[in-house]
């Protein structure tokens, strides 16, 4: 069960990216608020996952092969179609269709060219998929000791000016993704909440599009060619990933400046300790934690790290990653010894620890991966 962990950092020089509306405070009746973790350090603005989410979904509409899934609403009710046989969206972000029971629903569906529902009695079987591309909060790496306040007035036209005002920051946002490769295009139709992917209907649009059974007949199962091409499909959407709000005043290209990759055995991230904060709250790369997971994880690696750092970004941080896929040689002898007794006491080249590591920026990284993925993709996806 191979999972592709990520982590990634977005600069934030001056934003607002993910708000929860207004809110009155003090004089101020029109108050923008961004999304914030109160701490006993200060305030740690930060991106939902949802949110991000949300980017992907339009980002990725733009990647040639994309399927989106269509979106149905009742009343109180909104969910796609749950068919992740046609649509990648409903295969790689998962879905909730539990429909009412209106009378009227099923010929909505059919006009709006939405699959059918099996029925038990008058209810509808729930549809549910886990879905495979999990997202953290997007997170501050370092508390604020204050957000940013903007005061504004629209002050066209005649009359009084309209004041406005809004929260900002100014931080870096880290982030961790983790693709369950197993489940990519594996569609289950069995009684359990997360796994019920796959109702009546849909078993018979698999077996009529020529799926192939899988898990002892409890599931169905894409051609590899149809999941390797949805894996990489999802990697092109974050590769030119946009969105945010408050990209009008604030703009804020949302594109991560780092980004680290890396296949493996199990769902173990790989990068959670790999990006910390220093004392004045920016980004330090953690170069022992990476070499400690190549140390750690070194049977259960599936491929080599990928390392996504765009230059002008933690410029002086970049040697320390080239130390670890390079190795070092030892050149320096250490006093009251030889150069004969110093070459008996240590090797001439200590072992890179991440031998193999490709580092470049972010995007070739993600070039990088999907290179690999059309040589590896039997063992990534099995």
């Amino acid at each position: 069960m191979a999972h592709l962990s990520g982590a990634f950092l977005i600069d934030c020089p001056a934003s607002a990216l993910n708000n929860f509306g207004s809110k009155e405070e003090g004089r101020y009746d029109n108050r923008s608020t961004v999304k914030y973790v109160r701490s006993r350090e200060g305030y740690l603005p930060y991106v939902s996952a949802q949110a991000f989410r949300y980017w992907m979904r339009e980002s990725l509409q733009a990647v040639p092969g994309w399927t989106p899934a269509p979106i149905f609403r009742e009343d109180k009710i909104a969910y796609t179609d749950a068919n992740p046989i046609e649509f990648a969206e409903d295969d790689l972000f998962g879905y909730m269709r539990a429909p009412g029971s209106s009378k009227e629903v099923e010929k909505q569906w059919a006009e709006k060219g939405l699959t059918g529902q099996e029925k038990k009695g008058k209810s509808f079987v729930t549809l549910t998929r886990v879905s495979p591309f999990k997202v953290s909060t997007l997170i501050s790496i370092a508390p604020l000791k204050e957000l940013g306040f903007d005061y504004g007035t629209m002050s066209r036209g005649e009359g009084d000016p309209v004041p406005h005002v809004h929260e900002f920051y100014r931080t870096t946002l880290l982030g961790m993704f983790s693709i369950d490769l197993r489940m990519m295009g594996r569609f289950y139709h069995v009684d359990r909440t997360g796994y019920r992917h796959l109702d009546a209907i849909r078993v018979k649009l698999a077996e009529e599009r020529g799926l192939t059974p899988y898990d002892n007949n409890r599931a169905f199962e894409l051609d590899l060619g149809a999941r390797k091409a949805r894996l990489r499909q999802l990697l092109e959407g974050l590769a030119h990933i946009s969105g945010g709000a408050k990209q009008a005043l604030h703009y804020t290209d949302v594109a991560p400046k780092l980004l680290f990759m890396a296949v493996a055995k199990g769902g173990n991230h790989l990068f959670g300790t790999a990006v910390g904060a220093n004392k004045e709250g920016t980004p330090k790369i953690q170069a022992h934690a990476l070499k400690e997971t190549a140390s750690v994880f070194k049977d259960d690696l599936l491929s080599p790290f990928y390392l996504g750092l765009a230059q002008g970004y933690l410029d002086e941080q970049r040697p320390a990653l080239k130390e670890l896929i390079d190795g070092k040689k030892i050149e320096e002898v250490a006093e009251g010894f030889s150069a004969g007794a110093a070459a008996a006491a240590a090797p001439a080249v200590e072992a890179p620890p991440l031998k193999g590591a490709f580092l470049g920026h972010p995007v070739e990284a993600i070039r990088r991966i999907i290179e690999d993925l059309d040589k590896n993709a039997a063992a990534w996806l099995a």
